[in-house]
């Protein structure tokens, strides 16, 4: 009895602590580019993209299989149009305990922190680099923090800043613009859609899918483990491949 008693009062002080992190926890800010030291980085590109991975924004460009494979065939069209490229990713969340708490507030507050942070890089960039051209690709949230890094953006750095935001979830407002290209699977992504139905089903599924692959020896998380019906991007795909080249064709060709 003690010992149950114990337990309990344990799991509430462990909420009540994570409660008050997750509030007034300080921000922890991902270590990220320094626009001054990348200058050199950049010189002889024509193009620069910027790379953000889907989920908590921190996973590295090799290892990003879901969304890396369309920015590698983006670099690909680039050559063939003559243009030299360079990927540089930017994280959203440090990969720690903190970190995970202070992305969680991020990502509520709509990514008011990591989209000033990249608004503010890119306006440099733009400035220093008026003839080069720089492309924010994103996948859901990544989708999510380039249309509001767009936003953050003065009228003149939109001159040459462009974006491709891929499966951006339904309740970010994207922005009206023509130098943003919003893909959503022609209406086929549950959750650029806002489809209740299948996104709960998607939910209530994940925690039984990250167990089964657990026993099977993958190693995923939780977040991968949610899969909302037609959230997936293939180059293949005629409404990603093909959409992309025809943007980049008019906008940058």
């Amino acid at each position: 009895m003690q010992k149950m008693q114990t337990l309990k009062y344990f799991i509430f002080i462990s909420i009540v602590l994570s409660g008050l992190l997750f509030l007034f926890g300080p921000e922890v800010i991902p270590s990220n580019f320094q626009p001054q030291e990348i200058i050199n980085t950049v010189q002889d590109k024509d193009i620069i993209i910027i790379f953000n991975s889907g989920g908590w924004g921190d996973t590295p460009f090799e290892k990003a299989e879901d969304f890396a494979p369309v920015i590698e065939e983006i670099q690909k069209t680039l050559q063939g149009f003559g243009y030299n490229s360079i990927v540089i990713p930017f994280n959203r969340t440090k990969n720690t305990l903190t970190g995970k708490f202070s992305g969680a507030k991020d990502f509520l507050r709509y990514f008011e922190s990591s989209s000033d942070i990249l608004a503010r890089d890119l306006e440099f960039l733009a400035e220093k680099f008026p003839n080069k051209k720089i492309i924010i690709t994103g996948l859901s949230a990544g989708g999510a923090l380039a249309n509001e890094t767009i936003e953050r953006m003065s009228d003149k750095a939109r001159n040459s800043v462009y974006a491709i935001a891929a499966g951006t979830p339904f309740w970010i407002k994207t922005p009206k613009s023509e130098n943003v290209l919003q893909l959503d699977n022609n209406g086929k992504d549950s959750l650029v859609e806002g489809n209740t139905k299948s996104l709960l089903l998607a939910l209530i599924k994940a925690p039984f899918q990250w167990v089964s692959s657990k026993i099977k020896g993958e190693n995923i998380t939780l977040s991968q483990a949610f899969y909302a019906p037609g959230h997936d991007y293939s180059w293949s795909s005629p409404e990603v491949g093909s959409r992309i080249v025809n943007f980049l064709e008019n906008k940058i060709h």
